[in-house]
């Protein structure tokens, strides 16, 4: 992906009390993206350029002091952009909260977050184990994911893990075998799987999804498993 420097944005949601538990904020929905899952629903932020720049998405924050609670760095892939983490740092100068959603791909990244104390949430995507990874998601990515993974659990900051499922593309005992490898991953938060939506624009067209998944067999101990959808 050739990251576009002057505009990395490609829109900007002024509000929302959904994607950040608790708290009031806005989301930053950077164009680009390193992977190219069969499901996507937002092809033409993965495929687009951005037209909002740092600057005026910087002047739009200054309005909002004392207005919002956060701010969620979205996409797309926001990590890829390679002054992100100056963005982010002024967005934290602020006083925001900031969250990132981020398909694991850069660790290396979520280090430096951590390390300079720069995010306060992450919502990291899980999109399948190895053997189906890279159909999903047409990339050759689970090793960085499984370090962004490792990263996070032994960091002090909150996080959850999320999984989209498309009954053609992920089934129920796929499903029990991430749980499992959560669970050897030493992860105890919150685990959100989510139905894929039928009659959206995706990346690639796929057949009707079933929701089909039984919570009872999904349920463990040591991770709150919640299905969405």
């Amino acid at each position: 992906m050739k990251e576009s420097v002057a505009n990395p944005i490609y829109s900007l949601n002024p509000f929302t009390l959904l994607d950040y538990p608790h708290k009031s904020a806005c989301i930053l929905w950077f164009a680009g993206c390193n992977m190219r899952c069969l499901y996507c629903y937002n092809p033409e932020i993965v495929l687009g350029k951005g037209t909002i720049s740092f600057e005026k998405a910087l002047s739009f924050l200054k309005s909002r002091k004392h207005l919002l609670d956060a701010v969620v760095f979205s996409g797309g892939e926001c990590l890829l952009h390679k002054d992100i983490l100056k963005l982010i740092t002024q967005v934290k100068e602020m006083g925001f909260l900031v969250k990132i959603d981020t398909n694991g791909s850069r660790p290396e990244i979520v280090q430096k977050l951590l390390t300079n104390q720069l995010i306060d949430y992450v919502a990291l995507d899980f999109k399948a184990m190895p053997a189906h990874f890279e159909k999903i998601t047409q990339s050759k990515l689970f090793s960085p994911f499984e370090k962004t993974l490792h990263l996070l659990v032994n960091g002090k900051i909150q996080f959850e893990v999320r999984t989209t499922v498309h009954s053609d593309l992920i089934n129920e005992v796929q499903l029990q075998a991430m749980i499992a490898y959560l669970g050897q991953k030493n992860y105890t938060g919150n685990y959100y799987i989510q139905y894929f939506v039928n009659d959206v624009t995706t990346l690639e067209k796929l057949d009707y999804s079933y929701r089909e998944l039984d919570h009872k067999n999904l349920s463990t101990t040591s991770i709150n498993v919640h299905i969405r959808g």
